[in-house]
């Protein structure tokens, strides 16, 4: 009787595991850009990343409502204590692991997931107070300058998506 030979991996377990990978390291350029951000490390204008965080909303505010969400952040004791990168070692660690244990990988993602969630609600909120702030001509004039934001149409960026 022949000895069966053994199956090579699944090319799907590793495909699962390059998005993983993929997913890590966008949540991490996303957290690095945010938490700098909310740290009040930008001085002036807007932080940059309210662009990535909002898109054509954002640039339909006006630079004070801009201010104001920046503000309600920075101000935001919640935030503060929020460290998007501390959970960036353990991934890595858990990437370069050997025996390498994707259940462990998952659980560190859904942790980042988490902290990500918790930022996009407190940024949420801080363009919900300035919304309800806005008188109603200044609601139609946003709503109007959100619709002129959408129909632009943006130039390619040359990023590599990883894929």
């Amino acid at each position: 009787m022949a000895e069966p030979t053994p199956t090579p991996p699944k090319p799907a377990r590793l495909i699962r595991i390059v998005l993983v990978v993929s997913l890590s390291l966008n949540l991490a350029v996303a957290g690095i850009l945010i938490g700098a951000a909310s740290s009040g490390r930008w001085k002036g204008g807007p932080p940059p990343n309210f662009e990535v965080a909002l898109g054509p909303i954002t640039r339909a505010l006006a630079p004070e409502e801009r201010r104001d969400i920046r503000r309600s952040l920075i101000q935001d004791r919640a935030l503060r204590d929020l460290n998007l990168r501390s959970g960036m070692a353990e991934v890595i660690a858990a990437l370069q692991a050997d025996p390498f244990e994707i259940a462990r990988l998952e659980d560190l993602m859904d942790e980042q997931i988490g902290r990500m969630a918790t930022m996009q609600g407190k940024v949420k909120g801080a363009l919900l107070d300035v919304v309800a702030e806005m008188t109603p001509e200044r609601r139609m004039r946003f709503a109007q300058e959100l619709t002129e934001e959408m129909s632009k149409v943006r130039p390619e960026r040359n990023r590599p998506s990883g894929g």
